[in-house]
């Protein structure tokens, strides 16, 4: 007899209803069928247990979820940023004015999406979006002052983070740790078909370079 998923799963339950053998040989028989039900469903596996302790999948979302947490409500929502908004400020501070599809590769965020984004930050004056002067099809974001004064004062925030992230971890480990996310990325990228972004120079340099950058242009300002 032939049955689908369902109508073995049927079969089976209507096996256990119909057992009145004595208690100790109907858990017997309840063993015997839950065992017969896990093969047909393949809930019963003979290899090796998944240990998520040691499944980098997990270590690496484990990690990113925190960071993204105490970022997101420590800092970031008393700007009313999200985590997608962040990342476009401090990639237009980093690399200036860009294309709109440029600033989706530099932030792994998909072009629909990035453009939803870029549509709040404009409305909130955090930066600016215009036609390219070279092709009429194409928009060029840039940071806003407004933009960039608040950046101003969350970049000093994500370096501590980043800082307190990686407390007792030794340099040479965290070169390692760098190269080797970024080779993770491109296989997975690869292996979606997704274009590799444009590659940014190492996280804390990049902020490090950006809140000085700020700092000195506020200063300018202040000056002149």
């Amino acid at each position: 007899m032939q049955l689908n998923n369902a109508g073995r799963l049927a079969y089976y339950a209507a096996k256990l209803r119909r057992a009145e053998q004595p208690l100790t040989s109907r858990k017997g028989a309840h063993k015997s069928v839950a065992r017969r039900i896990g093969r047909n469903f393949n809930l019963v596996s003979d290899g090796p247990g998944l240990d998520f302790s040691d499944y980098l999948p997990y270590l690496i979302n484990r990690v990113g979820w925190l960071l993204v947490v105490d970022f997101g409500q420590n800092t970031l929502a008393g700007h009313r940023l999200s985590i997608a908004m962040w990342r476009v400020l401090a990639v237009l501070a980093n690399n200036g004015g860009q294309r709109q599809v440029d600033v989706a590769a530099r932030t792994s965020i998909d072009v629909s999406t990035l453009s939803r984004v870029v549509t709040r930050l404009v409305k909130m004056g955090l930066v600016s979006r215009t036609r390219s002067a070279t092709n009429s099809r194409e928009v060029v974001v840039r940071l806003a002052p407004k933009g960039a004064a608040i950046l101003a004062r969350v970049m000093p925030q994500a370096i501590a983070l980043e800082r307190r992230a990686i407390a007792g971890v030794p340099a040479q480990d965290l070169r390692v740790v760098r190269r080797s996310l970024r080779r993770m990325y491109q296989n997975l990228a690869a292996s979606a078909g997704v274009s590799d972004p444009v590659e940014a120079p190492s996280a804390r340099a990049s902020a490090a370079s950006v809140a000085s950058s700020l700092r000195r242009r506020q200063g300018g300002r202040t000056r002149r």
